[in-house]
């Protein structure tokens, strides 16, 4: 028989539906932890009724201690903790061969050493806590936990000899500097200053430290051996010499003989210091040599220290950067004010004698002061004419003229020849500077000689040059043409402005025009400067212009004309120009100006009417793409929309009957 074929089990389908509590991993860890930080309850105290219980008790305890000794002899928390049972078991000498059996396994062990002595202090085992510190400091002399436990045991028992031996053999090792100072303070305890001062002078050979040093001083001073307390600087500064001296053993030197009222020895010190201590350590010496002299010195004393301080830090910033002329302006100064011709003189060479490495006019900029300083010290304090000029040529020679020049150089070195009656050379030397280098500063400065000299032709001639050497600068021909209307010549004024306005090139064409106007109003030629303007707006259709023009004719008083009319079709012509040719913006300001002047002299009417012509201001979003071409976007413009334009714009009218309905429309809905 075949057998049946088993059927399949149809698997169940497992509720996949959401827990209604959802637990997080947050949750659970923050429960873990929770449960770390439970207070565990403490076990139940064991009380103890008769000796078996305790010796079983004893044995169970002694078999824990040596199972966890066994299995790790090397952790020293275990012999300690066994050993401190012992002792609260008041087993002493089973405490006492635990620590020796971790002694055998770790000898080293500095903590072990002073648990095991601390136990026989504890129990006054005065020689068993002897004998363990001394094999403890034979095995370890450099472990000075023993040492200080030692001298202490033994002083606490009021064996000072005892430990006084204990301290002279921890010094037969040199130990550190608290050492000595611990030594030293037990002495003073017991009043032995002989034995303190032996100390203090071992001390300062094996720790040659400058503090050192000064405490033994200090120490010889409390006790009043002064006489002690000066030999021990003297001999400190005999030890370190001039190649090992610090600032601070001269101070305290100082300080030591100001308390004793020694002043003129204080002062010898501190010079003495600032002789033979190198110069970038001399800043605190300084400070105190200035407390002192302010203290104890007079005036001039305190300046003198003041001045040699700060020529100190100049030398220092000088030489560490020659370049630096602002330290130079300083030290200069500084030097100046004590009077001494030689050293000023010497110190000026040395700053000049610095040329700037760049041939960049920016970096001489600073550095031509040296020399312009250094002649008027020459001139004004010296007094010495030809030293003067002497600094003059070579500061001038000094200069790159072919690569730039200092017009103030030239300038400063004629009026120098002019101060002492030397007008040709004075010519000569800015002739020379017009040959060589001309500049615009070079010219004026000339000019401005000529004519405090009154030598008015001269000037003509130099203002010849002048427009020959640079013809588009306008302030050039403006000045030329005021110094003839200051002469009184006015059609020779009139002709050089007729020639500037006419040249090809002129860097500043508004200002000129301006001021060939001013001139011809001031002159009372108004219809000049009417046929001025009237050329000017040949050339140009600025609405700035417009407005000048019509204020021009709103300000003019000329017999049986209306200047309000006159100014009006000036505005009216301005805005048909500017519509023709101009910008909206510019449009816009020339309506502005036109308004303001109807709302000052016009009527209803003619407001009204400049009102009507004022345009709309309109935002519109138009594209735009940068230059690069990878940005792109739209950005708000103003359109302006004027009222004159709107038969020209058909579209416009549309757009806003539009915009008319679907206004009308939202209102019906």
């Amino acid at each position: 028989m075949e057998k049946p074929q088993k059927i399949p089990k149809v698997a169940k389908v497992k509720n996949k539906a959401p827990a209604e509590i959802q637990i997080t991993a947050e949750q659970l860890l923050r429960e873990a932890k929770e449960r770390d930080l439970e207070i565990v309850p403490p076990p139940p105290k064991q009380k103890i009724s008769d000796p078996i219980e305790l010796r079983d008790y004893q044995h169970r305890k002694r078999r824990a201690f040596e199972d966890n000794i066994r299995r790790n002899r090397t952790n020293i928390s275990n012999w300690i903790k066994y050993a401190a049972w012992e002792e609260s078991q008041k087993e002493i000498q089973r405490a006492r061969s635990i620590y020796e059996r971790a002694l055998d396994t770790d000898h080293r062990n500095i903590t072990l050493w002073l648990k095991y002595a601390e136990l026989e202090m504890r129990h006054r085992q005065v020689m068993h806590a002897r004998n363990l510190w001394d094999r403890a400091v034979v095995i370890m002399p450099r472990a000075n936990q023993f040492w200080y436990k030692y001298t202490y045991m033994e002083e606490m028992l009021g064996n000072v000899a005892g430990a006084r031996a204990v301290f002279e053999r921890w010094m037969e090792w040199e130990p550190p500097e608290q050492a000595w100072l611990t030594y030293i303070k037990f002495e003073l305890r017991y009043h032995e200053v002989d034995r303190a001062r032996k100390i203090y002078s071992n001390f300062v050979m094996v720790h040659p430290d400058v503090t050192n040093w000064i405490r033994y001083a200090r120490f010889e001073e409390q006790n009043g051996f002064i006489s002690g307390g000066r030999s021990v600087f003297e001999k400190a500064v005999e030890f370190f010499g001039d190649d090992h001296i610090s600032e601070n053993l001269f101070i305290a030197f100082a300080r030591f003989e100001e308390r004793q009222k020694e002043h003129e020895r204080v002062r010898v010190i501190y010079k003495y210091a600032l002789d033979h201590v190198p110069k970038d350590r001399c800043h605190d010496i300084y400070k105190a040599y200035t407390i002192h002299e302010k203290k104890f010195g007079d005036r001039t004393a305190i300046e003198s220290v003041i001045s040699s301080k700060r020529k100190l830090q100049y030398e220092q910033e000088v030489k560490g950067n020659p370049t630096n002329y602002d330290a130079w302006f300083d030290y200069l100064k500084l030097v100046e004010s004590e009077g001494n011709l030689e050293v000023i003189r010497d110190t000026y060479e040395r700053a000049v004698a610095n040329i700037p490495p760049s041939n960049e006019k920016h970096a001489w900029r600073r550095y031509v002061y040296l020399w312009i300083n250094y002649a008027l010290f020459e001139e004004l304090e010296a007094e010495d004419e030809e030293r003067t000029r002497d600094v003059y040529q070579t500061f001038i020679s000094t200069i790159p003229h072919k690569i730039f020049t200092f017009s103030k150089a030239w300038l400063y070195y004629a009026q120098f020849e002019i101060r002492h009656k030397n007008l040709t050379a004075a010519r000569k030397r800015m002739g020379v500077a017009l040959g060589l280098c001309p500049r615009d500063k070079l010219f004026r400065g000339y000019i401005d000689l000529e004519i405090q000299l009154r030598e008015f032709e001269r000037c003509r001639i130099l203002y010849e040059k002048y427009l020959e050497f640079g013809s588009e600068n306008c302030v050039t021909w403006i000045r030329f043409a005021e110094l003839e209307t200051v002469l009184g010549d006015i059609d020779r004024a009139r002709a050089i402005y007729e020639l500037a306005v006419n040249q090809q090139r002129l860097d500043m064409p508004e200002v000129l025009w301006k001021s060939f106007i001013d001139f011809e109003t001031l002159q009372g030629e108004t219809e000049k400067a009417r046929k001025l303007y009237e050329r000017l707006l040949e050339r140009t259709n600025h609405f700035k212009v417009w407005m000048s023009y019509a204020q021009f004719e709103a300000t003019s008083e000329e017999e049986g004309i209306d200047s309000v009319s006159v100014a009006r079709r000036v505005f009216e012509r301005g805005n048909e120009a500017l519509r023709r040719g101009g910008t909206p913006e510019e449009r816009e300001g020339i309506l502005q100006a036109w308004l303001k002047f109807e709302e000052e002299n016009g009527d209803e009417d003619s407001k009204t009417k400049v009102k009507n012509m004022l345009p709309k201001r309109i935002k519109k979003r138009v594209p735009y793409t940068s230059e690069s071409g990878r940005d792109k976007g739209w950005e708000e413009k103003i359109d302006y929309i004027f009222p004159e334009d709107d038969a020209a714009r058909p579209n416009l009218k549309l757009l806003e009957t539009a915009k008319a309905w679907k206004k009308r429309k939202l209102e019906e809905m």
